[in-house]
């Protein structure tokens, strides 16, 4: 269960009007180990044009954000991990722009309790010296 400002978001009728996905911080509350990511609330597909039509279609479908655990193995091996919803985003681009805000804020490079390997596939943990 998702959990924004201490209260469960379990369905899209708890969801803020025109949010296209989320922040989140996903924490093993046996471990002081967590991982910050994103999550969009519907995914697209584009189909073929219908029988006399040129235009592709475009079909909007509601992702598996309500039982999402992460798209990292060592988060979808945690037991009971808490799941707190940091910031509703409104398009792709804040959301982008807000999940690295939120990876630079908490320092998950150099956070030996971060799970977090790398930011936007630029920056990566092990290029980091350790002192």
């Amino acid at each position: 269960m998702w959990l924004y400002k201490n209260k469960p978001v379990t369905q899209l009728d708890h969801v803020p009007l025109s949010a296209v996905g989320f922040i989140y911080l996903i924490e093993d509350v046996n471990t002081p180990f967590y991982y910050i990511g994103r999550k969009n609330l519907y995914s697209v597909r584009t189909l073929p044009p219908l029988k006399g039509y040129k235009r592709k279609r475009k079909v909007f479908k509601q992702s598996n954000w309500v039982n999402y655990q992460s798209s990292n193995d060592t988060v979808k091996k945690w037991i009971s991990p808490k799941k707190t919803i940091l910031k509703w985003c409104y398009s792709k681009k804040e959301m982008t722009y807000e999940e690295n805000k939120a990876l630079y804020c908490h320092n998950v490079l150099e956070d030996p309790n971060a799970v977090n390997e790398n930011i936007s596939g630029k920056f990566y943990k092990q290029e980091f010296k350790k002192d």
